[in-house]
Parts: C-alpha cells; structure tokens; sequence
C-alpha cells in the first residue's frame, strides 16, 4: 500500500491544533506517527492484490447445494463521517462449477471492507466480487453493522443495528431465499 505515511502525520498534527489541542504535548506527541501506522491496517483494501485473496476450486456437487458462511466479523470506516462501523457479514451462494476455499470469503469481505466505505455499498461489493470470480447461480449477503457516526453522534442511538441484504439468481426465488435465510439464522 502506498500511503503517504508524512501526509498523514501532517493532516493529524493540523487536526490537532484544529481542534485547540497542543500536538507537542507528552500524550499527543507520537499521535501523528501512530495514526499514520494505523492506516496501513484500517485502509488496506487500497493497496492489496486482489490476486492473493481468491482461490477457487472445480466443483461436482448437486445442483442447488446452498454453501454459507455467516457471522464474519468486519471492520470499515464510514465515508460521510470518517468514524468506524463494525459488525458481521454473511454470505450464502448456490455454486455454478466453481467454489471457494473456506478461508476465502472471510479474505473478500475483509479486503472490501479495508477502506471508505458505505455499508450499502459493501454489501453490493460483496455480491459483486463473488459473482464476477465464480459465477454462482445465486448470491446471497447480509450485513448487521454498528455505526459510530449513530452512536456517537447526531442522534446517539447507541444500540441501533443497521441491516443490508442483497441476493441475485436463484436467491430471488422465495422458497430458496427462505432456507437460505434458515441457514443463516
């Protein structure tokens, strides 16, 4: 990732003093340094080979099979407010020849959500990104977030949970969205 490490401790040093805090005091002093180190981590859906993340494998099984991956715990950083939001994603797909390693879905909601991001947006992404490396029959995303920017400020609604679902093929015949959404349960 290429992230101007010297921009962001200066960006971090002019909030600072933005804000009337004194950036030389003892507990702020290495703030800029550390916040500039987090970004590799927070931000690295950026700069990351999406090569290293997906591995696929043939597939032979009955038609239909319902695969799910649920409760993956994410981490993203709201675009609007730039505070985090946080919670779990699960995934269900009908395979069409090809799956997964069982690692990979976890990896792909990881990446996706390693930058700016809006929740409505990444589930949209997941489906996206599953859909143009295996072509399933069917895909199936649910995201339950907490959002920073709701509980910490504007209305403060602590406890809100915000939900987003999104499913394509197969999934958008009832019966199949219904056990599907059992599975995930």
């Amino acid at each position: 990732m290429n992230i101007d490490k010297e921009k962001v401790e200066k960006s971090v040093k002019m909030f600072l003093e933005a804000i009337g805090e004194d950036p030389n005091r003892e507990g702020l002093l290495e703030t800029p340094k550390r916040v500039a180190k987090m970004t590799d981590e927070l931000f690295r859906g950026y700069g990351e080979a999406e090569d290293n993340i997906v591995k696929t494998f043939n597939f032979n099984g009955k038609e239909n099979q319902i695969i799910v991956e649920k409760d993956i715990p994410f981490y993203s950083v709201c675009e609007h407010h730039i505070l985090p939001f946080f919670g779990k994603i699960s995934v269900a797909y009908i395979p069409n020849k090809k799956i997964f390693g069982l690692s990979k879905i976890p990896r792909i909601c990881d990446y996706l959500s390693r930058k700016l991001q809006l929740q409505e947006n990444l589930t949209k992404e997941i489906v996206d990104y599953i859909e143009k490396e295996i072509s399933p029959k069917g895909v199936y995303v649910t995201i339950s977030a907490k959002h920073m920017c709701i509980a910490m400020r504007g209305i403060q609604a602590r406890e809100a949970i915000t939900k987003t679902s999104l499913h394509t093929g197969l999934f958008d015949k009832y019966e199949i969205r219904k056990e599907a959404d059992n599975l995930l349960k």
